[in-house]
């Protein structure tokens, strides 16, 4: 079962023919990674021990528009998981439809304070795996 993150289409989102800007889908997605990772937990990895992700890796398909005043959802599993890299599959769908409009697979490493490649935090897998309702996933490339 994924995580699902809900948010309504503003006017701000929008271009000027009221269809989603592209890039913003990119943003709807790292919204929706914080609410699965949670911000407290975000902000202690950081704060804390000096660790916070980074995207690596991302592909993104656009099927079709979401339009200003629409409610859209992003729909979140882990698509692959391991020690340097978690893949997440990210689609974004009209609520209670089956067809995406927008497909984005984001691979995201972990860096330190100086932007150096850290392990992921052990802690973190099966946190991320209990909010998203799976048991296991591959192992990532």
């Amino acid at each position: 079962m994924p995580h699902v993150h809900r948010r309504h289409i503003y006017y701000d989102d929008t271009d000027f023919t009221g269809v989603v800007y592209h890039a913003n889908y990119l943003k709807y997605c790292e919204h929706a990674r914080e609410h699965l990772v949670g911000v407290p937990t975000l902000v202690e990895m950081w704060r804390g021990g000096g660790v916070g992700f980074a995207v690596y890796e991302a592909h993104v398909r656009f099927r079709a528009p979401a339009r200003y005043g629409e409610e859209i959802e992003v729909r979140t599993v882990i698509k692959a998981a391991g020690a340097w890299r978690t893949v997440f599959q990210q689609d974004v769908h009209h609520p209670g439809q089956d067809r995406p409009l927008v497909e984005c697979e984001i691979h995201l490493v972990c860096v330190d304070k100086d932007g150096k490649l850290v392990r992921m935090p052990e802690d973190l897998g099966p946190q991320l795996l209990a909010a998203t309702g799976q048991d296991e996933v591959p192992p990532a490339p």
